[in-house]
């Protein structure tokens, strides 16, 4: 049965039919708003629906003659639970083996295809999103999860009725996949030194696993909104969020911690705030790493993405260990393949996703194995505060992520005409805040890179109806807020794109 792209709740047809509205099937994941009490917007999907996503990924892993079986695994949201069930009940009706690990993170899910040996995954999560949101993040082949080439063929089956019923289905729960998660991130990690760490979870998932996990490599816990509550009562677990980061500064200086770190919805990314209160970029933070794992492991090869800090390419330390960076497509499953692909030791990715490849780590995005990874860091470098390190890195001058609201449906169509007019302004020899585009990458939305190393970036979000924008400066603050006028001025001219979130 083909799904209804849209219906109205409390209609004979929601109640009958499967329902997926197609822009849910995005880049890389899945992500729809499955609604929430409260909030005058119909839902894009409803359980049938999710059901049909189910037929439709066990159709696909028998279709690429990957062996059938799956983990299953849910975040903390009032309904997915649910989701997830209906998830499993479609896996089954393909023939799919379903093992369910029960609540957990992205990266609990992840680490149990290597644990339980079960090549497939699917993580029902809408990660950072806000409530009302739900999805699911997929792979086959671990440590990857999909890309385009994976969602668009899921997407042709589901939205076609293509989706094939077979015997052999089955279902089973396995108990202490949490429990063995948090000894394997762990390791056998010990910190030679006493720290104090402050770790925020926005009472999000990964509460019930990161101050354990913390505590075990040595470090005093101070936990912070770590209390499970799908209300997300005080504000969204999001690493890139300043009102998140703010309460974690401000309970790192009131303790005296000397580190702050910040936990998404589903656990796969980490922020940092230092010693003095400052918040610290994720790519900063990745710049951090790379300098330190540069130094044990000699012209290593990283990749980050195109949000990430130009000073990839400039940092002395970098230069001087052999050290050589990949700008790619922002995005998890991007980075994570890409860092496969090249052999890299480490991905990273400005929204606080990080990637720590063999033999460091398993390859897939990991909050609480960064948060460790920065652990390591400071207990190698006795004598130093978080802060020092950050005062050692070359100084730029980086926004906070915008992100200017701009429908699903539109988006990727005003992403092509500023690449477009940003060409024009290269070709040209026009100049932005007095300078000329020494170069464009536009392997991800546009990222023009001027003269002297500063750089803007429009792209459009992989998982909201959003546009993203990114700006560093090697020059000053002030300069920072003049090429972001720029791109502020040229996006103005669509009446699609609406107010930015956050500005400087």
């Amino acid at each position: 049965m083909k799904p209804l792209a849209e219906a109205r709740p409390n209609t004979w047809e929601f109640e009958t039919r499967p329902v997926i509205k197609p822009t849910g099937f995005r880049e890389y994941d899945a992500r729809w708003w499955f609604g929430t009490p409260g909030v005058a917007r119909d839902p894009e999907l409803n359980l049938y629906g999710v059901q049909a996503l189910g037929l439709g990924l066990g159709t696909l892993i028998h279709e690429r003659g990957i062996d059938p079986r799956i983990v299953t695994c849910h975040d903390f949201r009032a309904y997915s639970l649910g989701v997830k069930q209906a998830l499993e009940l479609g896996l089954m009706s393909a023939g799919i083996e379903v093992t369910d690990i029960g609540l957990g993170l992205s990266p609990t899910a992840y680490f149990a295809q290597f644990d339980l040996d079960i090549p497939c995954v699917a993580m029902v999560t809408a990660s950072h999103n806000s409530n009302g949101w739900t999805g699911v993040k997929m792979g086959v082949e671990p440590p990857l999860t999909f890309g385009p080439d994976e969602m668009g063929r899921l997407k042709e089956i589901v939205l076609g009725g293509l989706g094939q019923e077979r015997e052999g289905g089955s279902f089973r729960r396995v108990e202490g996949v949490a429990e063995r998660y948090i000894k394997d991130v762990a390791g056998d990690f010990r910190l030679s030194r006493p720290l104090k760490v402050v770790a925020a979870c926005g009472n999000g998932t990964a509460g019930a696993f990161a101050p354990q996990a913390l505590e075990q490599m040595g470090a005093e816990v101070i936990a912070l909104d770590c209390e499970l509550d799908h209300t997300f009562p005080k504000y969204n677990p999001n690493p890139e969020d300043m009102k998140m980061l703010h309460v974690l500064r401000d309970a790192v200086l009131e303790h005296g911690a000397d580190l702050g770190v910040a936990f998404d919805g589903d656990g796969d990314r980490c922020g940092v705030v230092d010693n003095e209160g400052e918040e610290i970029f994720a790519d900063k933070i990745g710049l951090m790493l790379a300098r330190d794992l540069s130094g044990r492991f000699p012209e290593a090869t990283f990749v980050v993405d195109v949000k990430s800090t130009g000073l990839f390419l400039t940092d002395p330390v970098l230069k001087e260990n052999g050290a050589k960076t990949i700008y790619w497509k922002t995005g998890h499953s991007y980075i994570k393949r890409k860092s496969k692909e090249a052999g890299a030791l480490a991905g990273f990715e400005k929204s606080g996703h990080f990637f720590m490849q063999p033999p460091v780590g398993r390859g897939y995005d990991d909050g609480i194995a960064a948060a460790r990874a920065v652990l390591q860091m400071l207990d190698s470098n006795p004598g130093k505060t978080m802060a020092d390190m950050r005062k050692a890195l070359p100084v730029s001058y980086a926004s906070p992520t915008m992100s200017p609201t701009c429908s699903d449906e539109e988006k990727y169509g005003v992403i092509d005409s500023v690449v477009a007019d940003y060409e024009k302004v290269h070709a040209a020899g026009e100049t932005i805040a007095g300078r000329k585009i020494a170069e464009l990458i536009t392997v991800n939305g546009v990222r023009f890179i001027l003269e002297d190393g500063s750089w803007g970036l429009v792209r459009a979000s992989s998982n909201t109806p959003n546009l993203v924008v990114v700006v560093e400066s090697m020059k000053s603050n002030d300069d920072t807020k003049r090429i972001f006028e720029d791109i502020r001025n040229r996006l103005s001219s669509y009446a699609s794109v609406g107010e930015f979130d956050q500005t400087l």
